[in-house]
């Protein structure tokens, strides 16, 4: 997930709904060695160790505390949170012979 996406639902989502969404990564993960999004020094072992090890729903989180959460394991979100966007249309590109001389 881009940074702009995550922002935009980083400012509304509710602890209950990170929740759901880390229990969905914990399951989804198959391969927790590859590199993580947040920060490309880290694996997503480590982000969720950071991130989500020790997530409380009672505990109010920054707002990049989120936006970093939601960047890394976005993919997990239910279907209702993720954004939409409208298909780009099928435009064919311009193109020109090469003129050599």
């Amino acid at each position: 997930m881009n940074r702009y996406d995550a922002r935009i639902i980083a400012e509304t989502i509710s602890n209950e709904e990170l929740q759901a969404m880390f229990d969905r990564a914990k399951n989804g993960i198959k391969d927790w060695t590859q590199t993580s999004h947040i920060n490309r020094g880290i694996t997503k072992g480590v982000a969720w160790n950071v991130l989500a090890k020790d997530f409380d729903v009672n505990k109010k989180y920054p707002d990049i505390a989120k936006r970093n959460m939601v960047r890394e394991f976005g993919e997990y979100l239910p279907g209702t949170r993720k954004l939409r966007k409208p298909p780009k249309p099928d435009i064919p590109p311009q193109h020109q012979e090469p003129i050599f001389k």
